[in-house]
């Protein structure tokens, strides 16, 4: 079998090099990060901490933690904590992160905390969905945002001081199992679904070890045979993952964002024959009151007499024509002609979806 690895390594590279790696097309089934969750105290601050009064859990989890070192604290007090807050944290657990390990964590206030800064987290587990501890958090914050009040009220905040990150502030206690070195298939499942990707990845890697050791299930998915041995499986994947594999071209998409006025259009976007033309008529009413001074002799009051100035302007925009199967580079060359502004281009890409002629999926966000 070792044999057949390094074969199948001088074949890899000897074949041309183009297109993207199967490791960026596509990923392991149950090789996965799996997300943690926890809750503790952050002390040390500088008298920004919660206000007890209105987040009583903050000054629970307190007893109860003095409680465990054998201290009682006096009930029904008035205890204000201001260098103490409650916060929540979560972090990512990698796939294989073995027990020993350190990952970052991040920490939120969950009270009225003004700020985290300077803060130290106290030790605090970190749960998974299944309710198991598969780390454990401790250590100092690091806070990028900070604010400053002043006597008269007057407040200045940057950033989000109540929100930090502790690096390789937790240690792994526990491994998840992934499944990895189970069964005799592997499946690769695509970051986009595409049948073209998974044919062109399933004829590449039946090209490489063989006919039927790749097989597509669907648009998504791809399974291939793997050895028996975790050892071998390791450097069989490491062979396939940096297989050169040519991705199918994604759907023709034009995504609006009408809040921010930008608009992108992808690469087989095409039009069917159209002329278009787009203008805009400007109205503007123009108030100029005068004042009515009557004769002196002819007796009257003076009063004040409206005018109104209105006039209209039409602005000029020359039409422009769409040939058949015109191509992206053809439309934006078209709309700068013309002088289409962002809104003036939505526009108009809205109204050739609506006449039929233009090939692609019209997406606003």
């Amino acid at each position: 079998m070792k044999a057949l690895l390094a074969g199948l390594g001088l074949l890899l590279l000897a074949t041309g090099a183009q297109a993207e790696r199967l490791k960026d097309l596509a990923s392991i089934q149950g090789v996965r990060s799996n997300q943690l969750l926890g809750y503790g105290l952050v002390v040390g601050l500088n008298g920004t901490g919660d206000q007890t009064t209105q987040t009583p859990f903050t000054l629970q989890t307190f007893n109860n933690m003095m409680a465990q070192f054998g201290i009682k604290v006096p009930v029904g007090g008035n205890a204000q904590l201001k260098n103490v807050a409650a916060v929540a944290l979560y972090a990512d657990l990698p796939a294989f992160a073995k027990p020993g390990q350190s990952i970052d964590v991040t920490v939120n206030s969950i009270g009225n905390a003004k700020s985290l800064r300077g803060g130290s987290l106290l030790m605090a587990p970190l749960k998974g969905v299944d309710g198991n501890i598969y780390a454990i958090a401790q250590g100092s914050l690091v806070v990028g945002g900070f604010d400053a009040e002043g006597a008269d009220g007057s407040k200045i905040t940057v950033n989000v001081p109540s929100s930090g990150r502790i690096p390789s502030g937790a240690t792994v206690e526990r491994p998840v199992p992934s499944g990895f070195d189970q069964g005799n298939t592997l499946t690769l499942n695509l970051n986009r679904a595409d049948f073209t990707t998974a044919k062109r990845i399933v004829d590449k890697v039946n090209e490489l070890l063989g006919p039927g050791v790749a097989q597509a299930l669907d648009a998504g998915s791809v399974r291939v045979s793997a050895p028996l041995d975790p050892g071998q499986r390791v450097d069989y994947l490491s062979i396939l993952e940096n297989l050169e594999v040519e991705a199918g071209q994604a759907m023709a998409k034009v995504i609006i964002n009408a809040r921010t006025g930008t608009i992108v259009i992808g690469q087989n976007v095409r039009v069917q024959p159209a002329a278009v033309t787009h203008g805009s008529l400007t109205v503007t009413i123009t108030e100029e009151p005068i004042v009515s001074q009557p004769n002196a002799l002819a007796g009257g009051d003076t009063v004040v007499v409206p005018k109104s100035k209105v006039s209209a302007e039409q602005e000029l925009k020359p039409m422009f024509k769409f040939g058949p199967g015109t191509t992206l580079d053809e439309i934006v060359r078209a709309v700068n002609q013309v002088g289409a502004s962002p809104s003036d281009l939505m526009a108009i890409l809205e109204a050739l979806k609506q006449a039929g002629a233009l090939q692609a999926d019209l997406i606003v966000i």
